[in-house]
């Protein structure tokens, strides 16, 4: 645990020494990546990649990408031609994937035995493919050159056991973001919130004060979070993570979601509806809807909020002062503020890191070393130099490769100064990776996730079962799953 606490003291002390950038999937793999243009390419091989021009037999790289920013898709065919003229003799094929058919696509590729090279998902999902035996260990093929252009904390992500399984992208962080008008309407000191957080108490007072009302209508809620579609699981594992349960699993490989601390959680997030502060019909908000919420002035704090929101937020701003019609319709100006998560019962903040990235795959065959050292150079070309330093740019994300860094240098960022120290903040206390969780355990966590506790939180957030259903639906499945002793009992 030491070891994982100096690697993320490592990126923090790489981010603050980045003074116009910082950030940091699920957003950046989060599926609401919509803020920014993307990379034009890389107009030279970066030092680790290998020379141009180097020869070979002729090979394909196949790549399945979403739109990781907003025209980042656009860039498709420079991005393809720019490494052809690093490698003449390799192609790399990419396949545009929607956020929201991006896991449906790729499985179905996975399950047909024939999945991409790379493919750009969030780390959390490392463990699914791996425990179906579809993902590439790059480990051994990876150049040093290659490991020593990132910092250590992110690259973790990409790891399960001793295996290495891709590049990340980019490390963002999952908060929650304010409008600063209403913020500062509702007397809410949000600049002291920004440095020192604030109790699960604090915040649901504070989003009462945000709610406006014209007789029975809430006109303005003080708090939306997108819950439906692909953002369905986003909403409780960044709660939980504020209430001692920093992952799915203990240090000792315990489930942790049977702790009497889910259930409270579940108590609050039931209990901000009931308030009045939050929508009753939130279960069917998606990502898509909040954001339009927020711009139209519809709620005083939304999430989960990414560091390219505030970039999102400038952009409809400008929109605005045009009145060319471009802007979101029946939207407002507003200035968005980075916002920590709630922390609940004395436990102390943790921020949920997502780290995204370009994930190695192979199928049933076993890959030539050819091959895989191709792979291996695509998806180095696409998360550093140049496309990283654009697209992590434009999501207002920090750099993590110092080929990343030096070709952001001579861009200007228009970031604002308070929102950049609060995510320092925030990856100051960011969860740390656990690639000590065995491959069957974390694929059965996801299991667990998708069949029982997406489904069950639905239900409650509709008002058709109570927290009490909720929390022994999890513990019985949890039980089933792991066993009495592989869970947690307090």
């Amino acid at each position: 645990m030491a070891k994982k606490r100096l690697t993320l003291a490592s990126v923090l002390a790489f981010t603050l020494s980045v003074s116009a950038l910082t950030g940091c999937s699920s957003g950046g793999g989060d599926n609401e990546k919509n803020a920014s243009p993307s990379p034009s390419g890389s107009a030279s091989a970066p030092a680790s990649s290998g020379a141009s021009g180097e020869s070979g037999a002729k090979d394909t790289i196949t790549a399945l990408l979403p739109p990781v920013s907003a025209t980042y898709q656009d860039n498709f065919e420079q991005m393809a031609k720019d490494f052809n003229a690093l490698y003449p003799n390799l192609t790399l094929k990419i396949e545009p994937a929607s956020w929201e058919d991006m896991t449906q696509k790729l499985d179905t590729q996975v399950n047909a035995g024939s999945p991409p090279d790379i493919a750009f998902i969030g780390s959390d999902g490392i463990s699914k493919y791996v425990q179906q035996g579809m993902l590439m260990d790059i480990s051994d093929t990876a150049t040093p050159e290659m490991i020593a252009d990132y910092e250590p904390a992110p690259l973790e992500y990409m790891k399960n056991g001793k295996g290495l399984y891709g590049f990340p992208a980019y490390m963002e962080i999952h908060a929650i973001g304010g409008n600063k008008q209403f913020l500062e309407e509702a007397g809410i000191d949000w600049k002291n919130v920004q440095k020192n957080g604030w109790t699960y108490d604090e915040f649901r007072e504070a989003i009462k004060k945000g709610v406006v009302k014209e007789g029975d209508k809430t006109k303005r809620y003080g708090f939306v979070f997108a819950t439906a579609g692909v953002a369905s699981k986003d909403y409780l594992n960044i709660l939980v993570k504020n209430a001692g349960m920093p992952s799915a699993f203990t240090k000792d490989l315990k489930y942790a979601y049977t702790s009497k601390n889910y259930l409270e959680v579940l108590k609050d997030v039931r209990q901000l509806i009931d308030d009045g502060s939050m929508p009753k019909e939130l279960s069917s908000i998606d990502a898509g809807k909040r954001w339009n919420m927020f711009l139209t002035g519809q709620t005083m704090i939304t999430g989960k909020g990414l560091a390219t929101f505030e970039n999102s937020a400038n952009k409809n701003n400008s929109k605005i002062d045009a009145n060319d019609g471009s802007a979101v319709e029946g939207s407002i100006k507003a200035d968005y503020i980075v916002l920590p998560v709630p922390s609940f019962l004395g436990q102390p903040a943790v921020s949920t890191p997502a780290v995204d990235g370009y994930v190695t795959f192979r199928g049933k065959k076993e890959p030539t070393a050819e091959h895989k050292a191709n792979v291996v150079k695509a998806a180095y070309f696409l998360a550093s130099g140049k496309i990283a330093a654009q697209t992590n740019n434009e999501l207002f994300v920090a750099h993590i490769t110092k080929t990343g860094k030096e070709a952001a240098a001579s861009m200007t960022v228009n970031r604002n100064p308070d929102n950049q120290a609060a995510v320092e903040v925030l990856l100051s206390h960011a969860a740390p990776a656990r690639p000590d969780i065995p491959t069957e355990l974390g694929a059965k966590a996801i299991k667990l996730e998708d069949e029982v506790i997406i489904p069950k939180l639905q239900a409650l957030l509709a008002n058709e079962i109570k927290p009490e259903d909720m929390y022994e639906a999890v513990k019985s499945a949890a039980i089933k799953e792991f066993g009495q002793d592989g869970v947690v009992t307090d």
